[in-house]
């Protein structure tokens, strides 16, 4: 669960700064997503966030991950799944860099741990955060 806290520090960061290309990603994220998880109960909103850190995790950290790790050096796998892990989530420049990022630390997690547990542990706490600050953000 320590983990998370990088994270959720960047997630404050992200909340605050007037950068103009972060705070496009926050307004994106608050106005495309949040009207669609505003009736979501708390209940609802973990159980999204577990699912896809559950199976975000086994995909990119267990399947690719892994799988690159067998044919190229560790360092390398980590970059390729975290690279392919931000270019899922290319709903903008800066929400696939960001991604990218949250996924070398994620990937970085899972070699010095050798087990999911810690990426999926850390990437579901963020995502519920994360998700019930969009679901009970105020209309701007």
């Amino acid at each position: 669960m320590t983990a998370t806290l990088p994270l959720g520090l960047g997630l404050v960061w992200m909340l605050t700064t007037g950068w103009p290309p972060i705070r496009r990603l926050v307004a994106l994220v608050t106005e495309q997503i949040g009207p669609a998880l505003a009736g979501c109960s708390v209940a609802e909103l973990a159980l999204l966030a577990l699912a896809a850190g559950v199976s975000e995790e086994v995909l990119f950290r267990g399947v690719v991950q892994t799988g690159l790790a067998g044919v190229v050096p560790a360092w390398l796998a980590l970059v390729a799944a975290s690279a392919a892990f931000g270019l899922v989530h290319f709903a903008s420049r800066a929400y696939a860099a960001v991604a990218g990022v949250m996924g070398v630390y994620l990937g970085t997690l899972f070699l010095l741990q050798g087990s999911l547990l810690a990426p999926i542990v850390t990437h579901t706490l963020y995502d519920f955060v994360a998700l019930l600050y969009v679901a009970r953000r105020p209309a701007a």
